[in-house]
């Protein structure tokens, strides 16, 4: 039995393949339509359209003879059970039977059925068929969050899910995106666009330059950045929009790799006691987002202690 996916153009098929393609005796398959058909008879292999049961698939093996069955995308569950009863049953002569992959999937793969599903919903879908990159902005910050809380809380099916979840966020927008009357980009532009990125931020992976140590790669990325973007201060680039403590230890983040030395706001107030927190957090290589996330978990639990609610 031959099997093939669907997520590889029809017609690469491994040596193997061909090579039992090319030696049977019969070639069948009950898909008229399948996408491998046309490919197989253009390069000289006889498919009878055919769905034989178990017995008839048994002789039509006898005396030796060679039968291929090309499955169905689903496979053939009807063929291989009858053929498992036929076995099991202990008064039938098997062939040798023999599953053989002639193509299959490459990792990533699966990403290709997420395009196909996105563009059908953005066609048929009477909520997603009207929905615009600014109307989906929040989903995308919703879904980060909720990314970042399963990473927190170690749930690792949780992990999965919410991953899953920002990846539809990407899809979704780059399904939009091919709609823009005047500058479409597709889902192939914007990954081929992250690819082309990270080779050329990774010089030591794939260029001639070498850093032996985190501190060397964040290097190599920042000075490539900042020349990809010609920027004039460190600071740009920065989103202001994203929350305070985060910011705030961004922008200390960047004053510290370019070497700057630039004193903290003495002013008075909560605002800038914060900045100050959140400064020395980033120098310590504490995340202050996340530190305020977890002692903000510690107080809600203790909320509920004291409620009589179970945690």
């Amino acid at each position: 039995m031959l099997t093939t996916s669907h997520r590889v153009a029809p017609g690469l098929l491994s040596w193997p393949a061909w090579q039992a393609l090319h030696a049977a005796d019969r070639v069948l398959c009950a898909d008229g339509a399948h996408p491998q058909l046309p490919y197989l008879r253009e390069a000289g292999t006889a498919v009878d359209e055919a769905a034989p049961t178990a017995q008839e698939l048994v002789d039509a093996c006898a005396g030796g003879r060679t039968v291929v069955v090309v499955a169905a995308g689903e496979g053939e569950p009807a063929l291989t059970d009858g053929l498992a009863r036929l076995a099991g049953s202990g008064r039938v002569r098997m062939p040798e039977l023999e599953l053989l992959p002639a193509s299959y999937d490459l990792p990533g793969a699966r990403l290709l059925d997420l395009v196909q599903v996105m563009d059908r919903i953005r066609e048929e879908c009477p909520w997603s068929s009207r929905q615009t990159h600014k109307g989906l902005a929040k989903y995308g910050i919703e879904e980060a969050y909720e990314l970042v809380e399963a990473i927190e809380e170690g749930d690792r099916d949780e992990l999965r899910e919410e991953l899953g979840d920002v990846l539809l966020q990407v899809v979704f927008h780059a399904r939009i995106a091919e709609e823009d009357p005047d500058a479409p980009f597709s889902i192939d532009d914007v990954a081929g666009g992250i690819v082309a990125k990270l080779i050329h931020r990774h010089p030591h992976v794939f260029g001639d330059e070498t850093a032996a140590t985190p501190e060397e790669v964040k290097e190599h990325w920042l000075r490539t950045k900042a020349i990809e973007k010609r920027r004039e201060s460190v600071t740009d680039g920065i989103p202001l929009a994203q929350p305070g403590l985060a910011l705030a230890a961004k922008l200390a983040s960047r004053v510290r790799t370019a070497g700057l030395e630039v004193p903290l706001p003495q002013e008075q107030g909560i605002g800038y006691e914060l900045l100050a927190l959140a400064a020395r957090a980033e120098a310590e290589g504490v995340d202050p987002e996340a530190a305020l996330r977890a002692a903000a978990r510690a107080y809600r639990d203790a909320v509920r202690v004291t409620e009589g609610v179970e945690k």
